[in-house]
Parts: C-alpha cells; sequence; structure tokens
C-alpha cells in the first residue's frame, strides 16, 4: 500500500489506485453486490470493500484482477469482544480477504483503555499479516478529541497496523481534512492514510494533497469518468 508523502495524480491508474470501492449498505441486494464488484474489477480500484457476508462473491469475482477483496471487522462501532473480532477476521482472511478494515473499539478507547486496544489491534494485524493481508484500522475521528486521534494513530502503529482510517461512514461524521493533516504527523511513512467517505472527484484530489494515500468511496466510477474526461480536456 502507497504510504507517505502524495504528489498530485497524473494518470487515471494513480487515481483508481487510491480507491477502496466501498460496498457496505446494509441494505444492498445480493445481486447489487455483485454489481458493484464487477464495477471494481472494470475500473480496476485498489480494493473493494465488502460486507463479510459477500466476502465469497468478492473473492469469486476478483480472481484473476488485481483488485484486492476486502472486508470489515467489528464493523461499524468496534463494539465486539476482541475473540468475536479475531474469529470474524480470521474467517475473512480464510476466506480469501487481502485486506481488512477493523474498527478500534471505540468504547474502550474513549474510556481511555489503551492498552486493551493496542494489544487488540496486535493480534489482528499479527492474523492478517500471517496471511499475507493488511490491516486498515478505523479510528474513527467523530468521537475522539485531538489528543485521542494522536494516541490512536500511535497506538495502531505500534500494533503493527499498515494504515488508519479516518472513519466508518456510520458515525455522525466522515472524514475531515484537519484529520488527515493530523494523522498523516502523526503516523510513520511506512503508514498509510485512508480517508472516508470521499463524494467526489475534488474531495479525493483534497484528501490526497492532505497526506491520504487510500480514499473510501461508493462514487467510483462517477470519480473515475470525470478524472477520465479531465485528463482528456487537458491533453486536448
Amino acid at each position: 500500500m502507497q504510504s507517505g508523502p502524495v504528489s498530485p495524480p497524473a494518470t487515471y491508474e494513480q487515481v483508481a489506485g487510491m480507491i477502496d470501492h466501498t460496498l457496505l449498505d446494509p441494505a444492498l441486494t445480493s445481486s447489487q453486490a455483485i454489481d458493484g464488484l464487477q464495477l471494481a474489477k472494470r475500473c480496476q480500484v485498489a480494493a473493494a470493500v465488502v460486507r463479510p457476508c459477500d466476502i465469497d462473491a468478492a473473492v469469486r469475482v476478483l480472481d484473476g484482477s488485481p483488485v484486492k477483496p476486502a472486508s470489515v471487522a467489528g464493523f461499524p462501532h468496534g463494539s465486539h469482544n476482541t475473540a468475536v473480532k479475531l474469529f470474524e477476521a480470521r474467517d475473512l482472511l480464510r476466506r480469501g480477504a487481502r485486506e481488512i478494515d477493523a474498527v478500534i473499539a471505540i468504547s474502550r478507547f474513549v474510556s481511555r483503555e489503551f492498552q486493551y486496544v493496542q494489544t487488540e489491534l496486535a493480534q489482528l494485524a499479527e492474523a492478517c499479516h500471517k496471511e499475507g493481508a493488511i490491516l486498515k484500522v478505523i479510528i474513527e475521528n467523530a468521537y475522539l478529541t485531538d489528543e485521542l486521534k494522536i494516541v490512536a494513530c500511535r497506538t495502531a502503529e505500534r500494533a503493527g497496523a499498515d494504515a488508519v482510517s479516518t472513519s466508518t461512514g456510520f458515525a455522525p461524521a466522515g472524514y475531515a481534512l484537519e484529520d488527515i493533516r493530523l494523522m498523516r504527523r502523526h503516523v510513520p511513512e511506512t503508514m498509510a492514510v485512508k480517508a472516508a467517505v470521499v463524494r467526489t472527484l475534488d474531495e479525493l484530489l483534497e484528501a490526497r494533497a492532505a497526506g491520504a494515500a487510500r480514499i473510501g468511496t461508493s462514487a467510483t466510477e462517477a470519480i473515475l469518468n470525470e478524472w477520465k474526461a479531465r485528463l482528456e480536456a487537458d491533453a486536448g
């Protein structure tokens, strides 16, 4: 996963390579989930993030493409017991998930039980890395002070996570540019920052400029069509 400071994108592939196409709406039908996976495959994005119940379909549809099948653990509020999160993550990995987006135990974290959270994340990171997968930790900034956002970044780093993410899309607020900048300052260059939920090309470009290497969006097709149109206009 790309991490560290990023330069302005120059190609379609660079923008597509930032995108985690999210298919986490609880009301998505099975056929809509398949359609979304086929879209992700056509667009050649970085990953398609599906509900745990859709991981088998994701692995099947994305087979033979560079798009990583991804799913979530402890979603959307991080309130599962550690054993449940680990079982969920290991089951997803066994079924073929290559990326796991796990939500921190928010209630434990705001209670300042940092060692509990770090231990849980370390076990999740170990499970992912054992299978050659990556762990992205959703710290859910909407519920945290700036102080706790910084502690969350450092906790994820110490646990061995590969990336930190701003939000699930199920909290009162999503990403903010100030949060992306803060997170980028407080994780090492070896870790990536993900911004969610991004809805437009301009938001993607702003998030990238602020330090995000990945973005979560359901507006993949619209974003990439607009980027292609801009590239064509610039070339003309």
